[in-house]
């Protein structure tokens, strides 16, 4: 199995041309003209990146979502492969209703007659992971079932593997294959595999993003059904609402489509500033809106977490972003280290100034975020810096934040949306409320910590002598050791002078 998969693989990539990826070596010369002549009968009219993307779809969709993360890797990849690859589809066809419910048997022992008191066996939602199924519980509420594919695990296993494997022949075959990266590429999408795998740890996830708008009229998040949530299934709230994308009728339903696009710019600088935990594959397919104007999010596979550095460094740069304070932004790098300590302030502040003034006081409409963040790789490469892995899922999400307000309205300002948040929120932070709220948390620690305190800093002091005698005791040693190799010195000398004296003699 193992072997054939990985022989379809090779032959798939070799019909689409996908060897002048890694056999441009010189060391492959007589590999790559091998090829070529084994395969002349292929057509590679077409540029590389389509060529890329159809390779992928053939492969299935384990391979199409390898290629929907690495679209968003334009540090790593070209512009043209990288564009090409955003045309991937999240949509691939379901499995039969009948291995739904064999799932859905194995993982409750029962089967979904027993648990459901309704179920449609049509899916209303297919993934390359999982689908989604209409049900009703025995107690009356409408719910939506997540049923992981079946096999799939052992899939993605095998799989992964093959791409490892294949990453590490780009490394090293590919002129650029060092730069990009792609053995960590690999292990960055086997990552977010294993946490869409496990469909208990999707429904924390939900949980944690609906407690954390509880009160929002903002945004609807559905509620998770624990008694009836294993790693292959997952029950939460059926949620109505239209697709984000049917503007149309979103309009005769009288929705606001101005007013949403600002509301998702609200959200979305929430869950990263305030919560540091944000949704990170909000594509229109995971989006609906109530005809309240009302967003619902759907599919918590993939979420981002931010520390508190993160969040203080991304708002002291949207900042200075906003208020062209370029300097600042330059400093911001130098101060968290991502940027080399020899990079000149100016020069680094020149380059970025560069990238983001012309974006600056424009509608969204003619605002391409994917451009600029390209350009802003490439500053970062020229400079040295270093990409931060937790910033990743950061970077796609503003892609997806950028495709969700272009469609709902052109002309959103983007800049003056989201600046009177950020300073609110660095008002928070570094503020008279921030000083309070901090004062409020660490009370409870406080009054464990004071007791100690007399014995800690007893012992501090004791470790401080203890540290001072062992440096004395240290120095008295090799100072008498110094003495030692004196004297043997000196006593072969004696000793050298006593017998030359009694040869003498």
């Amino acid at each position: 199995m193992y072997l054939l998969r990985l022989l379809r693989i090779c032959l798939t990539a070799a019909r689409f041309g996908l060897d002048e990826f890694f056999l441009g070596h010189e060391r492959v010369r007589l590999v790559r003209v091998t090829v070529r002549a084994l395969f002349f009968w292929r057509d590679l009219s077409r540029p590389r990146g389509e060529r890329l993307r159809l390779a992928l779809e053939s492969l299935g969709p384990i391979f199409v979502k390898f290629g929907q993360m690495l679209s968003t890797r334009r540090d790593m990849i070209p512009p043209d492969i990288a564009d090409e690859l955003t045309k991937l589809q999240d949509r691939v066809p379901p499995i039969p209703g009948d291995q739904a419910l064999a799932v859905i048997k194995q993982a409750y022992g029962r089967d979904a007659a027993e648990v459901f008191a309704e179920f449609d066996n049509t899916p209303v939602a297919s993934a390359s992971v999982a689908q989604v199924h209409k049900a009703r519980l025995t107690s009356g509420e409408a719910v939506a079932v997540k049923v992981l594919r079946p096999g799939i695990q052992t899939v993605i296993g095998h799989d992964v593997q093959l791409l490892h494997a294949l990453a590490g022949l780009i490394e090293r075959l590919w002129w650029d294959g060092k730069r990009l990266k792609p053995r960590e590429v690999v292990a960055e999408f086997a990552k977010h595999l294993d946490d869409e795998l496990d469909l208990v740890r999707e429904a924390a996830n939900c949980s944690q993003l609906r407690r954390n708008f509880a009160d929002s009229t903002l945004l609807a998040v559905p509620e998770v059904f624990w008694d009836y949530c294993t790693p292959e299934v997952m029950v939460m709230t059926w949620m109505d609402g239209r697709p984000i994308s049917q503007l149309e009728d979103l309009r005769r339903a009288g929705v606001d489509v101005p007013r949403l696009a600002r509301a998702g710019v609200e959200i979305f600088f929430t869950q990263v500033f305030r919560d540091g935990f944000f949704h990170a594959d909000m594509h229109p397919g995971n989006v609906l809106v109530t005809d309240q104007g009302q967003y619902i999010a759907l599919d918590f596979g993939i979420m981002g977490t931010l520390n508190e550095g993160d969040k203080n460094y991304l708002a002291r740069n949207f900042l200075a972003f906003f208020q062209r304070d370029y300097k600042q932004v330059a400093q911001a790098h130098l101060d968290a280290g991502w940027v080399p300590p020899e990079t000149r302030a100016d020069e680094f502040e020149a380059a970025i100034r560069a990238v983001c003034e012309p974006v600056f006081d424009r509608p969204l409409k003619e605002i391409a975020f994917g451009k600029v963040l390209l350009r802003l790789f490439q500053t970062s490469r020229r400079f040295g810096m270093e990409i931060q892995p937790q910033l990743v899922m950061l970077q796609k999400t503003l892609l997806n934040i950028e495709g969700l307000g272009r469609q709902l309205d052109p002309e959103l300002d983007l800049w003056s949306t989201a600046k009177p948040f950020l300073e609110r929120w660095m008002s928070e932070q570094l503020g008279w409320r921030g000083w309070l709220r901090t004062f409020k948390a660490e009370t409870p620690y406080w009054g464990t910590l004071l007791p100690q305190l007399p014995r800690l800093a007893h012992q501090a002091l004791r470790a401080d002598r203890l540290e001072k005698l062992e440096a004395s005791l240290a120095v008295m040693l090799a100072q008498q050791q110094g003495r030692n190799r004196w004297l043997g010195v000196i006593a072969a000398l004696l000793a050298a002078l006593v017998v030359a004296g009694l040869i003498g003699r």
